[in-house]
């Protein structure tokens, strides 16, 4: 097919119209001809500034090399080197701050469109089925990792393929972490692609055991001393949601955008035949202008309800990826920026029946460097409503912290981590993501889990 060297070849999506009424995937990926087009583009750069822009290093001018010579398997063994969920990788990844932000093609034209290729590459070599090889000998040691999201899945997969015996413990019915309760079904399909990585995972010799809540269950001193591990990873992730303590937020109708998301990707509650109950509003208003805030709007829509995004700050500011916000945008939901929720309103039964918004202006610069929003005098007005979902943010779950002695949280509730390995203060703990950082991206937690991997295996080999 001709191909626009300064132009990305256009990925097929679905009708915003149709998509708006259904949860299968939006974006409908590449065929052979259209990859194999867009893989022509890349420079194949001797200097790849691209994967200094990959949290997990893929060699990307590798992989899009063999995909120029139609050859999916090597391309699929070139990533398997680096990341355990190319599919998910390829759907969810920030690529326009990453490895794309980073391409030289860019400069000039459009950069390659590097997510696209790779999704393409992991979901034809699971038609073919190819699977990533786990290590041909086991070297005798024994390691836990606590949850089975993004960082504990990569770390287990690196930690397989060197030949340690690694056994995830999650607390959840199903692996997959935020992959399996957070991510929509239209974002990310579950059986298509998570199960099929998860396995992936599985088959690289890597035990999962759900339904066990470190804490409770068991202790991480327990793994250590009782079970027989050597090491431990803690990938817990961040599962506690924020709430703005306004007036009524107390209110029946009124959800975190983890419970509303956990209710619908997990639990199949978008399905008619689910018996997990979800609430299908009338108009729902969602609060925070993040990924998970335009998960949940998306969400809401395609449930029947008119749904408003409410955001203190304007547009620019949006912290939720570009491509997201866009498809936001053509579904049909409306953005009130520059705009705050003082108090929620319900009626004598206790229901959410409205909110009381205030308008915003920008301010001066706050420590981040985003200018601060401040409310404009005499503003307040109300917008009746049915349901609220807060999309403020999450932070680390505190059991862990709670029942182990020794390891050292921060002021925030993260594990401290000592150095770029996931070290912590507890010998022989290792912990990365959302558990230290606080919420952020699947590819970042799956960084983390492939740097504590290198550092568990440093120090179980004496090198540290």
């Amino acid at each position: 097919m001709p191909v626009d060297m300064m132009k990305k070849v256009p990925v097929r999506e679905q009708d915003p119209k149709v998509r708006a009424a259904n949860f299968e995937e939006v974006c409908l990926g590449y065929n052979k001809d259209e990859a194999e087009a867009e893989a022509s583009r890349c420079l194949n750069c001797k200097n790849p500034m691209c994967v200094q822009g990959c949290p997990v290093s893929i060699n990307i001018p590798g992989f899009i090399a063999r995909l120029k010579e139609s050859d999916v398997a090597g391309a699929y063994a070139v990533i398997s080197e680096s990341s355990s969920l190319p599919a998910v990788c390829g759907r969810v990844c920030p690529q326009e701050s990453q490895c794309e932000g980073k391409c030289v093609r860019g400069i000039k034209g459009e950069a390659i469109s590097i997510g696209k290729l790779e999704r393409y590459v992991a979901d034809t070599a699971r038609e073919m089925g190819i699977r990533p090889e786990g290590a041909k000998e086991k070297n005798g040691k024994r390691v836990a990792v606590i949850g089975a999201g993004p960082a504990g899945l990569t770390c287990a997969g690196d930690l397989a393929k060197l030949g340690y015996e690694v056994k995830i413990f999650e607390a959840l019915h199903k692996a997959g972490g935020v992959l399996a309760y957070g991510i929509p079904e239209f974002r990310l399909p579950k059986k298509k692609v998570v199960e099929k990585e998860i396995e992936n995972v599985r088959n690289l010799g890597v035990e999962i055991e759900t339904d066990v809540v470190i804490g409770r269950t068991a202790k991480v001193d327990d793994l250590l001393t009782k079970e027989g591990f050597d090491a431990v990873f803690v990938g817990t992730g961040a599962g506690l949601p924020r709430f703005m303590h306004i007036p009524g937020e107390q209110s029946l109708g009124v959800f975190s955008a983890n419970e509303y998301l956990t209710r619908s990707n997990l639990m199949g509650a978008f399905s008619e035949d689910s018996r997990t109950p979800i609430m299908r509003a009338k108009k729902a208003i969602i609060v925070g202008g993040g990924n998970v805030a335009m998960d949940a709007a998306r969400t809401a829509l395609r449930l029947g309800a008119e749904v408003h995004i409410v955001y203190r700050r304007s547009e620019e500011e949006l912290p939720a990826r570009k491509e997201e916000v866009h498809h936001a945008k053509e579904e049909g939901i409306i953005f009130d920026l520059l705009t705050n929720p003082v108090e929620i309103t319900a009626d004598e039964n206790g229901w959410v029946n409205g909110i009381d918004l205030v308008r915003m202006e920008l301010g001066e610069p706050d420590a981040s460097g985003r200018r601060s929003p401040v409310e404009v005098e005499g503003s307040r007005y109300h917008v009746e409503c049915d349901c609220v979902i807060m999309a403020l943010g999450t932070s680390p779950n505190p059991l862990i912290k709670s029942t182990t002695e020794g390891l050292e949280v921060s002021r925030r509730g993260g594990i401290v981590s000592l150095d770029d390995y996931g070290k912590t203060t507890k010998e022989g703990v290792y912990a990365g993501g959302d558990a230290v950082t606080g919420a952020a991206t699947v590819i970042l937690a799956m960084g983390a889990g492939k740097a504590a991997a290198k550092g568990i295996d440093d120090y179980l080999s004496g090198r540290e």
